[in-house]
């Protein structure tokens, strides 16, 4: 087995679209951890508006002037991947305690494939709790103003992916 760097954790999900929840919840990350990969989900059974390529290009972008973030696709089992990279633990966001009961069941299914990577929860800032790629994406498809929920350049993307002209200039 390799040796597994406690320092290092596997922030992982489909980020379609990287919203500023993730990127808080990131860059708080950086607080316990010495450096956080970003793991974009390739494989997915959702059905995403992004690219992997996409949604890795963005996440760079937005994270750019972080060099302690390292952004990567994964496929396949998340475990895997995590024991693969040598990462000591998952990081997992909760908005609500409806992300608890999931994000509980994977992080149990993880120990039982790997008992060596722990999961680590931290609590959504407030002021993101309401917010999810899903709403963001329904926002931005009727025009609404989604600035300062999304990094800047994933504005622009999503309102050309949609083809429309934002209802707020």
């Amino acid at each position: 087995m390799a040796e597994l760097n406690p320092r290092l954790a596997v922030y992982p999900g489909t980020f379609d679209p990287l919203t500023m929840g993730h990127v808080s919840l990131i860059k708080r990350g950086l607080c316990v951890f010495d450096e956080v990969i970003f793991a974009v989900a390739n494989s997915t059974s959702k059905n995403t508006l992004f690219s992997i390529d996409e949604r890795l290009e963005l996440a760079r972008k937005a994270f750019a002037s972080e060099p302690r973030i390292i952004v990567e696709a994964f496929d396949g089992l998340l475990i895997d991947y995590v024991n693969n990279r040598g990462a000591g633990s998952i990081l997992r966001g909760l908005r609500a305690v409806s992300d608890f009961e999931y994000e509980f069941q994977m992080a149990l299914m993880n120990r039982k494939l790997n008992r060596d990577i722990q999961t680590v929860f931290l609590i959504t800032d407030f002021k993101w709790m309401y917010l999810s790629s899903t709403i963001i994406k329904d926002v931005a498809r009727n025009g609404g103003d989604i600035r300062g929920m999304v990094p800047g350049c994933v504005v622009r993307r999503l309102f050309e992916k949609f083809g429309i002209s934002p209802t707020w200039k």
